[in-house]
């Protein structure tokens, strides 16, 4: 399965005018590679998120997630693919104070209407696999940060995506937290054949990824395998 963006042109309002946060971007991401998307703040590469997780329609071209045309899917659908389709792991965790780590996998889910019981073998495997079998009765505040981005990140794989959506997941830990989770990103990207899109501020670890997006003013500039 794939990421497709193709002539993907997004405006938003701006005084008389309309700001153009992307200008006909294109690009493709394979299942089990990851891209990684650099550039200065106020480039679009939050905007080029939003597009890609259905959260924001673009005012033209196509984004086509898990072989299926988001054009063609009312809000309901959207949601549903977002659901079952789409993992997010945003900057700051956002793990509820109350919920064990196994619970924050839990929920995503139960929205999604699987089973539960299902659901708690699944949570365990997932937190094992990013290293965290022995703490998925833990509560947030009882996680370190990094361990609570690695809760983040098994959250967004709970419903099998074939997108992952990743923003500047190490800008709130230390390098060496970061490396972690930059390695557990490619290791879990290659098992599970996700098509994974990575914004980072970070240029350290872009030798690790499979291609790199340059945006600057809206524009894709640049999208090359790395090295």
């Amino acid at each position: 399965m794939t990421l497709s963006l193709h002539d993907v042109t997004l405006t938003y309002p701006d005084g008389d005018g309309r700001l153009t946060a992307l200008d006909g971007v294109c690009l493709e991401v394979p299942g089990g590679t990851l891209t990684a998307v650099v550039g200065p703040s106020g480039s679009g590469k939050s905007s080029l998120l939003a597009v890609a997780a259905t959260l924001v329609t673009p005012d033209s071209g196509q984004v086509v997630v898990a072989g299926r045309d988001t054009a063609d899917l009312g809000p309901a659908e959207k949601s549903r693919l977002r659901r079952e389709e789409i993992g997010i792991v945003f900057q700051q965790p956002n793990l509820p104070a109350s919920l064990t780590a196994a619970e924050q996998l839990q929920v995503m889910a139960h929205l999604a209407g699987r089973p539960a019981r299902a659901a708690r073998g699944r949570a365990l495997e997932l937190l094992d696999a990013v290293g965290l079998a022995d703490k998925a009765d833990r509560r947030p505040h009882q996680l370190s940060g990094g361990q609570r981005q690695r809760v983040n990140i098994a959250r967004a794989l709970m419903n099998e995506p074939a997108v992952l959506l990743v923003d500047e997941p190490t800008s709130a830990l230390d390098h060496e937290r970061g490396a972690a989770v930059l390695d557990l990103l490619v290791t879990l990207t290659r098992e599970r054949s996700t098509a994974t899109v990575l914004v980072t501020h970070d240029h350290a670890h872009l030798e690790r990824m499979d291609g790199t997006a340059r945006m600057a003013d809206g524009r894709l500039t640049r999208s090359v395998p790395t090295a």
